[in-house]
């Protein structure tokens, strides 16, 4: 509606301009900044609070606003499509100081959200943090630049399609046109660091290579065997890796951007004549630059539709998506208020109240419980720990398998599951176990450190479990990787090593008084019985 209501009021605003059309134009600008603001309200007055539900707001204001956008859009048509003898398209689309506006602002907010970033990190420093705590302002910096580029180049891509070979015209506003220029110098950056990060990855599979020998000691060694596993645990130390890759992308996004918006504004200072006395190679430069831009930009949202299209077809890819959701919806709506719902809202409270029963159910668990967690549950079950009361805390112990808490978590959101928190949960439950493969991309170790109790890491765990054709394994064992950990062996001791803990720990429950005991008035708190025979099982 903006973008249609502005160009047909400006041209109204001129002198000799109809009257009525003039006040239509002032009439429709006022209400689509009226609207912008009201927008603008519900976003930040939205999910500022977990504790107070709002249904006043959703059933009235937010309700209407699709329909009132949709209305405001008709009449803007409407006003546009009014005849205007004489008036013609030239020059380009308006916006350049809107867009521009919103690209220095971005920035500005992200060097603030840098800084003050930079001062959290600094009372509490740790060198596993992403980033050195930079983390967060990296990622807005991501954000904002995608959706930059989408509209920029995706803009540039329409208006050559509009244009035809016939003629000329100037398209979308210059900012956009900037914006899209600075797409392949950006991937250029991107294919240097994942060239770096390859030659890397080579390096790190030969050391396993020469590591195999030890690993699997005894062995008869097969060249292409050992190639596949060291490869497949190179390739899952990249994770670790991930945090430089986004830190120098962002870093270069932000320089490239703020180039982009000075490019624009210099651009638009300078006469056309001066503007077309540049020479030949610069002006095709920036011309195949601006269209591979554009290109790129158009081949990336195809991307996107075959990537989701591909997710109902293809389980991997599935499972990949499956994996940024949970990590996306995992947190509250306050940190994501356009995206679905939190599950952890609804699910970490049901595992809490369940792990309360089933302590205290002590006739079928004997009052002891082990919470097991793979991958995602693992933070779910950490989560849910740290919602009980102490009482019921300590008996319960933690069995983790594959799982993100430190490796990804950790160093992403330190204040929520950094060495503080994780070391506190270690010292409050009454045990934790955690398994890890070095071939694993998403799962790791804890690593803490310090005096709280037993270590929480075993030693990783050998995948494959075994290198060559044995009894056990008459058929080659597949790579795992982050599946199967129920498979090792390592998994069923450590839950039984587990249970062994918590029941010589946790005190026998009291049981009812026996009709002879209440015939004779003995008290209640004099009677005891047996733990039950049936071991206790493993919510997972």
């Amino acid at each position: 509606a903006a973008a249609v209501g502005t160009s047909a009021a400006r041209h109204d605003r001129r002198a000799g301009g109809p009257g009525l059309l003039d006040a239509l134009g002032w009439a429709l600008d006022a209400t689509l900044v009226l609207g912008g603001a009201v927008v603008v309200w519900v976003v930040c007055r939205r999910g500022r609070t977990e504790n107070r539900l709002d249904r006043r707001l959703d059933k009235t204001l937010v309700r209407w606003l699709p329909l009132g956008a949709l209305v405001l859009l008709a009449l803007v048509l409407l006003y546009a499509g009014w005849s205007r003898p004489g008036w013609r398209s030239e020059g380009r689309l308006p916006g350049d100081a809107t867009f521009g506006g919103i690209a220095l602002v971005q920035g500005v907010l992200i060097l603030g959200l840098a800084v003050v970033a930079h001062l959290l990190y600094r009372t509490s420093p740790d060198s596993r943090t992403a980033i050195r705590g930079f983390g967060g302002p990296a990622v807005a910096m991501l954000s904002c630049a995608l959706g930059g580029v989408m509209t920029g180049g995706g803009a540039q891509r329409v208006s050559d399609w509009l244009d035809g070979s016939d003629g000329s015209i100037d398209g979308p506003a210059l900012v956009l046109t900037w914006q899209a220029s600075v797409i392949p110098p950006l991937l250029v950056v991107v294919a240097v660091l994942c060239g770096w990060f390859g030659f890397r990855t080579v390096q790190r599979k030969r050391r396993e290579m020469d590591r195999m020998a030890a690993d699997y000691p005894d062995e008869r060694k097969d060249s292409t065997r050992t190639r596949r596993i060291a490869g497949t645990r190179a390739r899952a130390a990249l994770t670790d890796r991930a945090p430089l890759l986004v830190g120098i992308i962002s870093a270069v996004t932000l320089l490239l951007g703020a180039a982009a918006l000075t490019g624009a504004w210099v651009t638009d200072e300078v006469p056309a004549k001066a503007a077309g006395g540049l020479p030949d190679t610069v002006e095709g430069a920036a011309q195949a630059s601006q269209a591979l831009g554009s290109w790129l930009i158009g081949f990336g949202f195809i991307l996107f539709v075959t990537w989701g299209r591909r997710a109902y077809k293809d389980p991997s890819a599935r499972r990949t998506i499956g994996i940024l959701w949970d990590v996306g919806t995992f947190w509250p709506r306050a940190a994501h208020p356009f995206a679905p719902p939190c599950y952890a809202e609804r699910a970490v409270p049901d595992l809490t109240w369940r792990m309360a029963s089933w302590t205290r159910a002590t006739s079928a668990t004997g009052g002891r419980l082990v919470l097991s967690g793979h991958s995602q549950g693992s933070v779910l079950a950490a989560a849910a720990a740290w919602q009980l009361r102490p009482s019921v805390r300590r008996r319960v112990a933690l069995l983790t398998y594959g799982s993100p808490l430190e490796r990804l978590y950790g160093r992403w959101f330190p204040a929520h599951f950094g060495p503080a928190a994780l070391t506190s949960l270690h010292r409050e439950v009454d045990c934790w176990r955690n398994l890890y493969r070095t071939t694993d991309p998403i799962g790791g170790p804890i690593q803490l450190h310090g005096d709280c109790g037993p270590q929480v890491d075993r030693a990783a765990l050998k995948d494959p479990l075994a290198y060559g054709r044995t009894e056990e394994h008459p058929l080659p064992a597949p790579i795992l990787g982050h599946g199967d950990y129920q498979a090792d062996p390592a998994f069923a001791e450590e839950r039984a090593r587990l249970l062994a803990r918590l029941k010589a720990s946790v005190p026998p429950p009291r049981p009812e008084p026996t009709p002879s005991a209440a015939a004779q008035g003995a008290p209640e708190a004099e009677g005891f019985t047996p733990a039950p025979a049936d071991p206790p099982g493993t919510a997972g």
